[in-house]
């Protein structure tokens, strides 16, 4: 085995040790405000559930927690945070399966919600996910001593990410809703938008719960803005070089539906090379956080050569 093979067998061991760790406290905590909150009507609550509990990485509650930890908060401090990024990231998905969207039966290895409930409970199973998001951090976040002003500045940021100039906007991007005369402009700014924002903002909500600087949350906010573009780089490549087993989902839906990707539009070997350009853009973000940051420092090089 050569070195750089050992570095990256050590990192891969190292990023899914810690994810693991999140992932464990977090999936406890789910299924616990799944329990305790009063949930009815009773088929809306099991649609909600369906898709929340369906696995997936949890990627971005991962990343609120170890945000605030680099700052010597514990991830318990910001769980409902990190709720609050599932709750809208599932809802995304919900959504984006339905028929008048991606049209997809296959999400996380399992049919997707409008195929177990139908399109109309799934519509509305992901907007009582958009609105429970906003609700869930309003009513718990308090409880854990976060003021008023942080949690203020917190939720600004995770608003800025769902709405508009976020997941809702690249969505639009995303189905041809909008005209780019310039192909690369479009798939830049769709991926910005629909992926890299709500990476980044579950950096910066998590750093600033946690008490992080002025300083330190905008190198988080760059990070993540690099990090989020090689996850969906790598994203496209995947649903061209993937199979349904790894994925959990379908592959060749882009191509099937004409969409602008990196991959259409850079081809596989430049998508690859691009996908590594934003990785290593976005481990130098966060050079001045040190040692601390070793979890975001060595993600980026897990992220570009994931398989699903």
């Amino acid at each position: 085995m050569s070195r750089d093979s050992k570095n990256i067998a050590e990192i891969v061991i190292y990023i899914e040790d810690q994810m693991a760790r999140h992932k464990a406290l977090f999936d406890r905590h789910l299924e616990a405000v799944l329990t305790e909150e009063d949930l009815t009507p009773h088929r809306l609550r099991e649609a909600m559930s369906y898709s929340l509990m369906a696995g997936g990485k949890r990627l971005r509650p991962a990343l609120c927690m170890a945000a605030a930890e680099i700052f010597g908060a514990s991830a318990e401090m910001v769980l409902p945070m990190a709720v609050s990024f599932e709750m809208v990231h599932t809802a995304s998905l919900i959504h984006d399966d339905l028929p008048c969207m991606d049209n997809d039966a296959m999400r996380r290895g399992q049919p997707t919600n409008h195929v177990v409930f139908g399109e109309a409970m799934a519509l509305l199973a992901g907007d009582a996910l958009l609105a429970w998001a906003f609700s869930h951090s309003l009513k718990k976040l308090p409880a854990l001593g976060h003021t008023a002003d942080v949690i203020l500045k917190a939720l600004k940021e995770f608003a800025e990410a769902v709405g508009p100039s976020g997941i809702c906007g690249g969505q639009v991007l995303d189905m041809g809703m909008e005209e780019y005369t310039k192909k690369e402009e479009l798939v830049w700014k769709t991926a910005l938008m629909k992926t890299a924002t709500l990476i980044r903002a579950s950096l910066t909500t998590g750093s600033i719960l946690g008490g992080a600087s002025p300083e330190a949350v905008q190198c988080l906010y760059n990070y993540g803005t690099h990090l989020g573009m090689a996850f969906q780089i790598t994203d496209d490549i995947l649903d061209v070089t993937g199979d349904l087993r790894e994925l959990g989902k379908t592959p060749g839906k882009d191509a099937e539906q004409g969409k602008a990707t990196f991959v259409s539009t850079y081809g596989v070997d430049g998508a690859v090379r691009l996908a590594s350009e934003e990785s290593q853009k976005a481990k130098e973000a966060i050079l001045s956080l040190g040692e601390r940051a070793r979890f975001l420092k060595d993600l980026p090089d897990y992220i570009v050569r994931r398989t699903r």
